[in-house]
């Protein structure tokens, strides 16, 4: 026999509307009632109708979480955070109340799919929609991305970026979490000039990508200031030799995975075999650069500096220790996921930048004379 509302209701000796109000979490409810409501829930084994309720209110107990791969711990972590405080009250109960069901929506890098994961949210009316990472730098897309996600405000979905910067033109988010790429990828390339090296190789991320440019104009404002060269022009991977400056030259760009640190980084030494150091877009890039060099019988930090960024839990681990940026990927999730739930208030503007925070390791020294 199904189990009613109204069979809870009777159980908990309270109205239907005070067990409704307490499984949707919408309305304030008396500990000792909520207690009880819950209690009956669970000895009842009663299941919230869904659809129907999701069809009786604005939004539905859905909560998006969009990230380029789920198998890259930069993406893990942040979804992982957010998802702690999506999941309800933190009672440590594990009972029904208020929590929200968090989704993982896996886009493989694809504006196309992004576009189609936010229009299955829109059909499904999500109470709040968080995206991750880096977003794609093409006018068309962004468009497109500033009407889908005003279609979602509009049907009451909040809408949080975490790790991006917010879009050109739009209104609808509740807030945009920006890491503060630019001066990283800046402090990071100060930090190398400051112990010597002069001819750095950058191994970029995809040139589509915010992280990506931010990153790369934080290592080109180092060099300029440092008076080294430092054209704007870029490489692609592996694609010949180009024409420019170091800014050209010393540049590849490709994939945040190890295989393109590794192959980049041999295009690099090809180019320029004088090279004493090499900075990586991200940690996991930086893994492949330090194989590439060890690989061409090359010592780290002696022969070549490596430099990551990130600050990925296996940084510390590498061999020598990774020195990288770091991001706070936890704390920024998890503040996404409040943000996404009502339960912080939206930052002054809705735009917060997060600081980067240069973490010295050891496979960075000064430069070998000689």
């Amino acid at each position: 026999m199904t189990v009613t509302l109204a069979d809870v209701a009777a159980r908990a000796r309270v109205s239907p509307a005070t067990v409704s109000r307490v499984l949707n979490g919408n309305y304030p409810v008396a500990a000792s009632t909520r207690e009880r409501v819950l209690r009956a829930v669970d000895d009842l084994d009663y299941v919230l109708n869904g659809p129907a309720s999701s069809l009786a209110a604005a939004t539905s107990d859905l909560v998006g979480i969009l990230v380029n791969d789920i198998a890259d711990p930069f993406f893990g972590i942040m979804a992982g955070a957010a998802q702690t405080q999506i999941g309800g009250p933190g009672d440590g109960s594990g009972r029904a109340g208020g929590e929200k069901l968090a989704v993982i929506c896996n886009t493989g890098g694809s504006p196309e799919r992004e576009l189609t994961y936010l229009t299955l949210l829109q059909r499904q009316r999500a109470a709040a929609v968080v995206l991750t990472g880096g977003a794609v730098e093409s006018p068309d897309h962004q468009a497109a991305m500033a009407a889908k996600l005003a279609k979602l405000a509009d049907a009451g979905t909040r809408i949080v970026f975490c790790g991006r910067p917010p879009l050109p033109e739009g209104d609808a988010l509740v807030a945009a979490l920006a890491f503060d790429n630019r001066g990283g990828g800046r402090r990071l390339t100060e930090h190398l000039i400051s112990l010597g090296h002069r001819r750095i190789g950058y191994v970029a991320g995809p040139p589509e990508r915010t992280t990506t440019r931010h990153r790369l104009e934080g290592h080109r404002e180092a060099l300029r200031s440092a008076g080294l060269d430092a054209e704007s022009g870029d490489g692609e991977g592996g694609d010949g030799e180009g024409e420019g400056g170091d800014g050209e030259r010393l540049t590849v760009h490709g994939p945040y995975d190890r295989r393109s640190g590794y192959e980049a980084t041999l295009d690099i030494l090809r180019r320029e075999p004088g090279i004493t150091a090499v900075v990586a877009a991200n940690d996991t890039v930086a893994l492949g650069a330090c194989a590439a060099v060890r690989d061409q019988g090359l010592r780290i930090p002696q022969d070549i500096s490596v430099a990551g960024f990130d600050d990925l839990p296996f940084s510390v681990d590498a061999v020598p220790a990774l020195t990288t940026v770091r991001l706070p990927l936890f704390e920024a999730g998890a503040r996404a996921g409040r943000l996404a739930m009502g339960k912080e208030n939206p930052p002054p503007g809705g735009i917060a930048t997060i600081a980067a925070e240069l973490m010295i390791r050891g496979s960075t020294a000064p430069p070998r004379v000689g």
